[in-house]
């Protein structure tokens, strides 16, 4: 059983995707699997007029959607820290928010902590630990580039270990989660 995941890292100039295909081996957990389908990010620029811009990201993330065909949406939670930068962050979220719905793609979130926490056992850890969360449980021989894409991966993946969004049991006599 496959379930598509598609991470997103909000942000207005560069709006980050990370999407996983996840496969559920009914009655040998230890066989579940996790692989990359496509990562990157959609990107505006402040030349542009705002408008434009939250536009760029609602035409881009519904060809993204369209691409990937994802099950299920993880983004992570607004983090307020500078007030300017929020706004900005707020008002692309809105549009994937949108988007998502239009597409029928339910959207869970995890705070910047909990990602940390679900991919390196600290909710403090840095940036390069978690990259290389991302690159050693994704089986890469890099670390995605650029840092919105791998922060959207590591999102994805927080989605994947979460039994609530995405259980690993399958009864063998039913099929079902």
């Amino acid at each position: 059983m496959e379930k598509r995941i598609l991470g997103l890292d909000p942000g207005l100039a560069n709006l980050g995707y990370g999407a996983i295909s996840c496969q559920i081996v009914p009655g040998k957990q230890d066989k579940n699997s996790v692989s990359l389908i496509d990562c990157g990010v959609i990107q505006t620029t402040p030349k542009q007029e705002m408008g434009q811009r939250l536009k760029t990201i609602y035409d881009d993330l519904h060809e993204v959607i369209e691409q990937i065909k994802p099950d299920i949406a993880i983004a992570e939670k607004l983090f307020f820290y500078k007030m300017g930068n929020t706004i900005l962050v707020a008002q692309a979220r809105g549009v994937l928010t949108l988007v998502l719905a239009q597409c029928g793609v339910p959207l869970f979130e995890f705070t910047p902590a909990q990602i940390k926490q679900a991919l390196t056992g600290r909710g403090n850890a840095d940036k390069s630990e978690v990259q290389d969360a991302v690159a050693r449980e994704l089986e890469l021989g890099y670390i995605p580039k650029p840092d919105d894409a791998a922060d959207a991966l590591a999102v994805a993946l927080t989605g994947w270990y979460d039994d609530d969004i995405c259980p690993k049991k399958i009864e063998l006599e039913t099929g079902k989660i």
